[in-house]
């Protein structure tokens, strides 16, 4: 005879609910946190934004030239007969300093003398011993080298930020360590119509005699100095659909996505108008994967910008 065995129905739907239970608890507490995605940490560099000194500039190219020079001249035409003298030497007012034979055969022999209208030093002699001279020639420049000065130009687009007066810092190549202080000294009234360049001159703060005439200089004119401006490395800026924006280091080690407003840059050195303060930290290498709120561990603190604009 069959026996049938019966199952209660309540006792079942506890059986299910007790399997489901262990099933839950069997994975644990590590196989949740597995689920979860561990938090990306970023690793930056990062420096401070400083409040400090900003300088606008004009780079410009020119000769150095003596604020007086002067051709001198014969009184009359001939062959060049005596020399007295050198490139270099120096020369008082009404030295003769050359003579010139006039004469034509049948003539009597009698020179000339060439005198310099100027004390200073003979910076050149075009002709030699024996060539013809005329009065359209000049025998010899004689140059006062101890004010020396710069000449250059400017170009039409730059010329309402230019001034007498203005600082410059002069490079040459003789000397590529040193720069060489300088103001503008004078300013043309007229643009030239074929360059579209206005004539500058400048002038040096301290005659130096290692500066020569006919060297090349290669100058800046500091156009505008702005104070206690914040400012930071230009490479801090980054590009994003929001706009320009920076990112600044919490205390929490995370980062806050910044919009800024920037000012002038010059040099890879940027002006914040609006949106950082001194002080402050910001990223200035790693900052291209970064985002608002990301974890990050700085590597290193690169020295923030000087206060005082290292350009004078």
């Amino acid at each position: 005879m069959n026996r049938k065995r019966y199952i209660p129905t309540g006792g079942l739907i506890a059986l299910i609910i007790l399997l489901l239970l262990a099933s839950c608890q069997g994975k644990g507490p590590g196989a949740q946190g597995a689920a979860e995605e561990e938090e990306t940490l970023f690793a930056v560099n990062v420096t401070k934004a400083v409040q400090g000194q900003l300088y606008d500039y004009l780079e410009v190219n020119g000769d150095i030239v003596a604020q007086s020079s002067v051709d001198i001249y014969a009184d009359t035409s001939g062959k060049l007969f005596r020399l007295n003298v050198a490139v270099g030497d120096y020369v008082y007012k009404d030295q003769v300093i050359a003579e010139v034979d006039p004469s034509r055969p049948g003539q009597t022999f009698a020179t000339s003398p060439v005198k310099s209208p100027i004390s200073g030093t003979i910076t050149r002699v075009p002709s030699d011993i024996g060539a013809s001279i005329s009065t359209a020639v000049p025998v010899a420049t004689v140059s006062k080298v101890d004010s020396l000065e710069i000449k250059t130009g400017v170009a039409e687009r730059y010329i309402a930020r230019v001034r007498k007066g203005q600082e410059a810092l002069v490079e040459l190549e003789a000397y590529p360590q040193q720069r060489f202080k300088a103001f503008v000294s004078e300013v043309s009234p007229v643009v030239d119509p074929v360059t579209r360049t206005l004539a500058v001159t400048l002038a040096f703060r301290d005659q130096d005699r290692r500066i020569k005439a006919g060297m090349f200089a290669k100058a800046k004119i500091i156009v505008e100095n702005r104070q206690n401006v914040i400012k930071i490395p230009a490479e801090c800026m980054i590009q994003r659909q929001e706009g320009n924006t920076v990112f600044v280091v919490t205390a929490e080690s995370r980062v806050e996505a910044r919009r800024i407003v920037p000012g002038i840059l010059i040099d890879q050195k940027l002006e914040v108008v609006e949106g950082l303060r001194a002080g402050e930290t910001v990223v200035i290498r790693g900052q291209t994967l970064l985002e608002d709120q990301a974890k990050v561990r700085i590597i290193d603190e690169i020295p923030g910008l000087e206060e005082a604009d290292s350009i004078l």
